[in-house]
Order: structure tokens, then sequence, then C-alpha cells
């Protein structure tokens, strides 16, 4: 065991904000070492956002190896705090609430848990949805039968079974989440790379799954203008020998219109409103169509690609941004620092390159694999349209096993034990861990994520920016303003030194998470400023960082 662990050596157990489950890990409990930790992260970095990531990079413009090199760059620069904060977690056992004690105040502290628990909570009820979709794809699978489009009893049972399946491992505690992320980490990683070896081998070649990514940067149909007149340009995607998977276009949105001949030659058109066209293949016995899709205007001016590229690393920084705080509740398991450390290090950067590699891939291979693949647009960006697109039953259900895996592991370890603390913290000696868990799931349920399944990602992600000057306030604190030093016995005093004479809160602490939050979101409302709010992770996190240092400083 390291020497840099301090142990409680004061009875506390008697103060309101003291619990079993807030209470320092025991040296003896210490059971998690980095391969546990990497697991972890395994475990939570495969699941279909990660998969997504990279694919919709490609989709703005960006070609594969640049989108893979800008999420390697942002989870190394999001390890780089997450182990920061994890070290506390580590050195003292405790979890993110009591942490947040120091810098926060014991009243001040629930502000930032609470505000985290709730994001975690949205996501939880999304990611049990998602694994409940699964669940019903398995059933429709086995039966022979199709699914419906819409919401039906079938999917909602789904939901439910999986929500159990979520609880089973809340109510047994910690260590089966142990167990979960540690046997489910190398199935992930298979399944991975099956999927890599299924776009080789159908295109007979790794380059020339790659070399389709340049077709995925054109979206199917958008206008120009060259003074007075409109121009309809066209992209249908190619087979491997370079002939067109498109023979003959439609403009839906105008009725005397039929289908013509496909042309990659700009179409010279009146009205560039509402202006929507339809693909089709009809070399076979039956024509393949594609969705409809509406024709973007191109933009004159598309800014510079190093602002694109910041843009993007942002929001990867931002995708762990509430597990760079509460990183510790998982941390405190860990034997020693090196542990947290090296399992950090080796689980984050290198699973997220992977998966995001393996939604590439597999995306570019189902350009030419796949012949109702036509358009930019209609490649099985995620992996239910993917899996959807295999007719064979014993393909799907093994596929949709592997996606209830992937989402049960990031569901529990990112969306459960966070806000399960958070609860807990709220109310010590009513609230333990299972009931902070089972508070989570009923939240997950309440937010109907059937409703905003796609519209609850950019509210998350707004107030996951919150997060950074919240990350920001906590490593100025621990590592500038304390040394790495904390009263352990006093983190749970309701008259400690952390209840700052009384109050509860850390009028420091306050005024430096209100100026950065301030600060990074203005730009949402004032266009001028929109460069902040691009950033805001960032921004909120240097701003909250230096002005709490020159406010303690001060104190």
């Amino acid at each position: 065991m390291s020497k840099d662990i301090v142990e409680l050596q004061e009875d506390v157990s008697s103060s309101p904000l003291y619990s079993e489950d807030l209470a320092p890990v025991p040296p003896q409990q210490r059971t998690w070492n980095k391969w546990h930790l990497a697991a972890i992260w395994v475990g939570m970095a495969v699941c279909i956002p990660t998969y997504l990531l990279a694919s919709y990079m490609i989709k703005t413009g960006l070609n594969w190896y640049e989108a893979l090199v800008i999420i390697g760059l942002a989870n190394l620069i999001i390890t780089i705090p997450m182990v920061l904060n994890g070290h506390a977690g580590v050195k003292y056992g405790i979890p993110f609430p009591v942490i947040g004690r120091a810098p926060f105040g014991t009243k001040g502290v629930h502000l930032a848990s609470v505000t985290r628990g709730i994001i975690a909570c949205g996501w939880f009820g999304v990611q049990t949805w998602i694994g409940g979709l699964a669940i019903y794809a398995i059933f429709h699978a086995v039966m022979g039968t199709q699914g419906e489009l819409g919401l039906s009893i079938g999917k909602f049972v789904g939901f439910g079974i999986f929500w159990i399946i979520n609880m089973y491992f809340i109510w047994k505690g910690t260590e089966s989440i142990k167990w979960l992320e540690t046997y489910s980490a190398p199935i992930l990683i298979i399944m991975g790379l099956i999927l890599i070896y299924w776009g080789y081998a159908k295109a007979e070649g790794f380059s020339v799954v790659l070399d389709q990514s340049v077709q995925l940067e054109n979206t199917a149909a958008n206008i120009t203008n060259e003074g007075d007149q409109a121009y309809l340009n066209l992209h249908a995607l190619k087979n491997k020998d370079g002939s067109l998977k498109v023979t003959e276009y439609n403009i839906v949105s105008d009725e005397s219109t039929s289908w013509k001949t496909f042309t990659e030659a700009p179409i010279a058109i009146a009205n560039t409103e509402n202006v929507q066209v339809q693909f089709r293949n009809t070399e076979g016995t039956e024509p393949v169509l594609s969705s409809v899709v509406s024709a973007t205007v191109a933009s004159e001016n598309g800014g510079s690609k190093l602002w694109s590229y910041l843009l993007w690393l942002t929001a990867m920084v931002g995708f762990w941004a509430t597990m760079s705080i509460s990183i510790a509740d998982i941390t405190r398991y860990a034997a020693t620092q090196r542990d947290q450390v090296v399992g950090q290090f080796t689980g984050l950067p290198l699973t997220m390159m992977l998966y995001s590699f393996v939604g590439i891939f597999v995306t570019c291979a189902a350009v030419i694999n796949f012949k109702d693949v036509l358009i930019a647009d209609d490649a099985p960006w995620d992996p239910v349209s993917l899996i959807a697109k295999f007719k064979n039953p014993a393909v799907v259900i093994v596929a949709q096993v592997f996606m209830i895996i992937a989402t049960l592991s990031t569901n529990i370890a990112a969306n459960v034990i966070a806000p399960s603390n958070a609860f807990s913290n709220l109310w010590p000696k009513k609230i333990n861990f299972k009931t902070g868990g089972t508070i989570t799931g009923i939240i997950g349920i309440l937010i109907a994520p059937w409703w905003l399944l796609n519209e609850i990602s950019g509210f998350l992600i707004f107030v996951s920016g919150l997060l950074g000057p919240v990350l920001g306030i906590m490593i100025a604190d621990y590592f500038f303003i304390r040394k790495k030093t904390m009263q352990l016995a006093e983190l749970y005093k309701e008259e400690g030194v952390y209840s700052y004479n009384k109050t509860g809160f850390n009028r420091a602490a306050m005024i430096a998470l209100f100026v950065s939050v301030f600060v990074a979101l203005i730009g949402y409302w004032v266009p001028s400023l929109n460069f902040l709010y691009s950033l805001s992770w960032f921004t909120g996190f240097i701003i909250s960082f230096v002005l709490y240092i020159l406010l303690m400083k001060k104190n």
C-alpha cells in the first residue's frame, strides 16, 4: 500500500456530514489496480457517442486522420486534469462531493455536485433507452418480425428490462461495478476488432476502405450562386471500382420534375428555397432509393481550418468534462497513485482513438459494402443503423448483445456513481449509495428520454460547459492553495474549517464560479463573443483557475 495515503484518525461518525458511503475507503479495501481502472475507461469509452464522434467530424469536412489526431489530442489533454483531480481520491479515499467541501464549503459543494449529478441522470436515461432499443431489436430478430418505427409498448418493455439490469448493479454496489467493467472491457475491444475485420474483408484492403472517407466529406446536394444564377450540385457515392452508385435523381420539391439521369455537372435552378432531392439506382431488379435530402446553401466563407480544429478540440475535451469533475469517485478505490495515473492514461486516450477509428473504418466500409448506401447522408453513422442492414438474425442478436454490454458498462461507471454520491451528500445519514442510485434511475425515467433523445444532447453539452469552472477551482485549490494537504476529519464537520465561518460557502469559490460561468456562456447570447462560448470549457477552466487563486491569496 502506498505511503501517500492518509487515513481518518478521528471519530466523526456522529456528524450529519458523515456516512459509510462517503467515508474514506480503508487501505485494505483499495482493491482496484491499474488494469481495473483501465478496464473502467474501456467500458465507459466504448459507447455509441464515441463511435459517432469521428464519423460526424468527417461529415463536417475533416479527413479521417485529422479527426483521429484531434480525438487523441483532446483525450490526452482531458486525462491530465483527470489524473490531477484523481490524486485526492487516492490520497484520502474520499469521493468528489467530500473533496469539493474544501474549495466550495460544506454547503456550496451541493451547487457543483448536484449539477454534475443531474447531467449524469439525463445521460443515464438516454443510455438506458438506447439499451432498451437493443433488447427490443433482439426480440424481433428472434421472432423474425419487424419492429415499429415510432414509440411502442415493446420499446417501453425493453426500456424497463434494461433499467432493471442497471438497477441490479447499482444495488449490488461498487464491487459488482468493478466486476462488470473488468469482464466487459475485453469483450468490447474484441467487438471493435471484429467490425474492423468485417470492413477489411468485404472491401479487400485497409487503404481501399479509408480512401472512401473523402466521399463522406460531401453532402449529397448543395447550392452555389454565380452572379444571378443558382446551381444545384449533386454528389453521389462511388463503388470500389469508381463507378457511380446512383443512376437517377429527382427534385422532389418541384412537382413538375420527374426522374432524370444523374449528372455530376452543376444544374441551373430558379428557386433556391426548400430544394429537396432524392436519388436512386435502377440497375437491379428493383430500384434502390435514397432518403430525401434538403440541399444546403454552400457557405462563401467556410472559416479557417485552424478554427474548425479548435472547435472540435473543445467539443472532444468537453465529452468527458463531467467525469473529470467526479473522477475521485473511482480513484478512491485505487491502491496507489501510480495505479490511477497508468490506468487512466492507458484506458482513456487509447480506447477513444481505437473505437473512434472503428467508427471511421466501419462507416467508410459501408460506403462500398452496402448497395443501398447511395449518398453520404445515408451512410450508417451509428452502430444501430449499421446492424439494421444485416439480414442474418444471428448477426443482429450477437451485435445487439454487444451493444447492451457497451451501453451498460458506460451507464454504470459514467452515469451512476457520480449522481449517487452527489445525492448521498445532500443528506448523508438518510441517502446511501444505493438510494442515490435509485434516485438517479427514477430521474432517468422522469426526463422521458424517448422524447428527448434527439434534443437532449445539445442541452446536456450546454450544461456540461458549466463544469469547466468547477474543475478549475478544484485543481487550483488542491494543488496551489492547499499543496495537496487537507484536514480529513474537518471535511466531515458542520462547523469545521471548511464551513467557512459557519456559512457553509467559500466566498472566493462562489465568485470565481459565477464569474467564469458568465464569461464562458455570454457568447451564447452575444454573437460577437461567440468564441468564448465555442471554447467554453477552456474559457471557464482558465478564468476560474486564475481568479480563484487570486481571491484566495487575497484573503
